[in-house]
């Protein structure tokens, strides 16, 4: 049964559709200029195909946060729009207000708008119900002029806000063509995974680390777990190992009692369905060095895996059928230390496995090192991510099951 409508379900000509996308990009600290605008590429499907079916397309998106440098308007966003969908798309600097409205109204079938910087609203990313977000400003003005919602915007998937679970309560709604394609990736991989199974796990969540491991392994959806980079570097320390000074400081916040005995708990349970490192790369006299993890602790970083555990992890990889990664290996702004990563991502694009890659800097890593196209699929989700593995709810997905049906 399905749980929500795609863009299949409904009659776009002649409609006005209410679009909410992430194209929430990085941006150049000095100019404010678009650094890379693979957020914005990644939802041309969808609008072309609004668009070819003679909708008109109302667009509602954000570029950063109140009081972060990088909470910019959305000109530029329009203008990376307009060249890749070959068709301008007019930025409206107005959400609510009766420019807005006249801009809505005026719009005609194949067109579309881009809309103010949603989070220029106070109330956008109040923590509210969707009900109650649903006799927001933003959705009692905008809901009245438009025949559907669509979200795109799986990356902000993970967040209750106005623009995100306010419309469907009120409107007839679907996923968008990125948001219909992240989550059938994601469910490929983890409700119906083809085995053996093999999950890389880096990231700096220690605690969210051991949830995620508990799960996949309980539920059978892993046969082994790879943990690397930071993640890797705490289990290490809860197995007893001293990494030295600097790497067990990186790892403070997340060094808990608890925390520590958990991981204890789960090794003793799942341990021989979890790979450690047996090999680690410092940086000594500005060169790289691998040394054994019986030969810690060091007074230097630790910064990546080292060969002997490159090569040990890519065997485990070769025969595997599902292969999903999330979280660098090293420190990857460091290229001696890239290389862990590198090498885990060319054994997955070598392997005939369904691989999917996943967060900011595992996807920006892939990009960086010409890999990126070669994956089965590469997730835009950062949070949403996170969410989705640790099994709890996606607010924006939830509000899309209980909408109002066509």
């Amino acid at each position: 049964m399905k749980l929500f409508n795609t863009l299949d379900d409904l009659q776009f000509e002649n409609k006005t559709v209410l679009l909410r996308v992430d194209i929430n990009c990085p941006l150049a600290k000095d100019t404010l200029e678009i650094e890379d605008d693979n957020r914005i590429r990644q939802i041309i499907p969808t609008v072309r195909e609004l668009l070819g079916h003679g909708a008109k397309v109302v667009i509602i998106a954000h570029q950063g946060r109140p009081g972060d440098w990088d909470f910019a308007p959305l000109e530029k966003h329009a203008e990376h729009l307009s060249r890749y969908l070959g068709k301008k798309v007019r930025y409206v600097d107005d959400i609510v207000g009766e420019t807005a409205v006249a801009e809505i109204k005026d719009l005609t079938p194949g067109n579309a708008i881009l809309l103010k910087n949603v989070r220029e609203l106070p109330y956008e990313q109040d923590k509210k119900s969707m009900d109650e977000h649903a006799k927001c400003e933003l959705v009692t003005v905008l809901a009245p002029l438009a025949d559907y919602f669509v979200n795109d915007a799986f990356a902000t998937a993970h967040r209750s806000q106005c623009s995100l679970v306010g419309f469907p309560q009120v409107l007839p709604s679907a996923v968008g063509r990125l948001m219909e394609k992240e989550l059938t990736a994601l469910q490929s991989v983890f409700d119906d995974p083809g085995h053996p199974s093999v999950f890389i796990l880096g990231g700096a969540k220690f605690g969210d680390s051991i949830k995620v491991i508990d799960r996949l392994l309980k539920s059978g959806t892993a046969d082994w777990v790879i943990l690397v980079g930071l993640s890797a570097n705490a289990f290490l320390t809860a197995r007893g190992i001293d990494l030295g000074p600097p790497s067990t400081k990186f790892l403070e916040s997340e060094l808990t009692p608890e925390t520590l005995e958990a991981a204890k708990v789960l090794f003793k349970e799942r341990g021989d369905r979890i790979l450690l490192p047996f090999d680690v790369a410092v940086e000594i006299d500005g060169k790289r060095r691998d040394m054994m993890v019986g030969d810690l602790p060091i007074d230097v970083p630790i910064y990546d895996i080292g060969k002997f555990s490159i090569s040990k992890f890519a065997k485990v990889l070769g025969p595997a059928r599902t292969i999903f990664m999330s979280g660098p290996a090293g420190l990857i702004e460091k290229e001696p230390f890239c290389l862990g990563t590198k090498e885990l991502m060319n054994a997955m694009v070598h392997s005939d496995a369904f691989t999917l890659i996943g967060g900011g800097h595992t996807v920006g890593a892939a990009e960086r090192f010409g890999l990126s196209e070669k994956f089965s699929y590469v997730s835009t989700a950062g949070g949403a991510l996170e969410t989705f593995i640790l099994g709890k709810p996606l607010p924006a997905i939830e509000a899309l099951k209980q909408c109002r049906k066509v």
